[in-house]
């Protein structure tokens, strides 16, 4: 595989970081030029990383290639090159859909909408497809966990979860002021809880046949602390208001 990058943002940093972690690789990697700090930090760190003359030249020189263009400029830039039929063409442009994707290159064969989030560059967290695409399946599926989607909905349905990050951080911040506040340091409160909350998180892997709710029961004891707390939030409708802001979400990528 010879793999290209329109765009050269941190996403593609992290794919190229994830992707050249992996023993094995044998993928050279062509970027354009569009950021010119990212891509010489990218093609000075891998010596089969190198950066294109523009953007036309990623597409001549490349079999298999990642669109990670702003949609803002995407309907500008895209529609200016010339794209074979028999390019791989993977889009990471989030509010696009593949058919607006395939309106604006043209004669490709297979376009795939990918949704990989920064971590990869650690070969972790989950990349959704759509549609499925055995290829990039094992592609994603070596820099972390690759699913595949057979509908447009369930992938935008998906997608919210990603909205969801910012919030998680917030619910800590929230349990690392509270600690502060009763005299612990701030460093200590931030090892404890980054240490229970790495555990928490294996949990669902320990028990791959339990549901969410499931593991909340076993850890809501009767009449003990964690009890107290979750009925507290759900008497104030806590979970009601998270699930509506998910639906809100929802609404705004179908849309886009």
């Amino acid at each position: 595989m010879k793999l290209g990058f329109i765009g050269t943002g941190a996403l593609t940093a992290a794919i190229v970081a994830g992707l050249k972690s992996v023993a094995d690789n044998s993928v050279s990697v062509v970027l354009s030029p569009r950021n010119e700090e990212i891509a010489a930090g990218l093609a000075a760190r891998y010596a089969d990383v190198r950066i294109a003359a523009d953007n036309q030249a990623v597409l001549d020189d490349c079999d298999t290639v990642m669109l990670a263009v702003r949609p803002q400029i995407a309907h500008e830039v895209l529609p200016a090159l010339r794209f074979r039929s028999d390019h791989r063409v993977v889009s990471l442009i989030a509010t696009l859909s593949v058919e607006e994707v395939a309106g604006l290159i043209g004669p490709v064969a297979t376009v795939t909408k990918a949704l990989p989030m920064p971590m990869i560059a650690h070969r972790q967290g989950a990349t959704i497809l759509f549609p499925p695409d055995p290829a990039m399946a094992a592609f994603f599926g070596r820099l972390g966990k690759a699913i595949e989607v057979t509908d447009a909905d369930e992938f935008n349905a998906l997608s919210v979860v990603t909205a969801t990050y910012a919030s998680y951080f917030k619910y800590l911040d929230t349990i690392h002021s509270w600690l502060e506040g009763h005299q612990v340091s701030g460093e200590k409160a931030r090892d404890y809880i980054a240490t229970l909350f790495k555990a928490l998180a294996n949990a669902p892997d320990r028990a791959p046949d339990a549901g969410f709710m499931h593991l909340a029961q076993e850890y809501a004891t009767r009449g003990g602390i964690n009890e107290q707390v979750l009925r507290e939030l759900t008497e104030r409708d806590m979970f009601g208001a998270f699930a509506q802001s998910l639906e809100g979400i929802y609404r705004r990528i179908s849309k886009s």
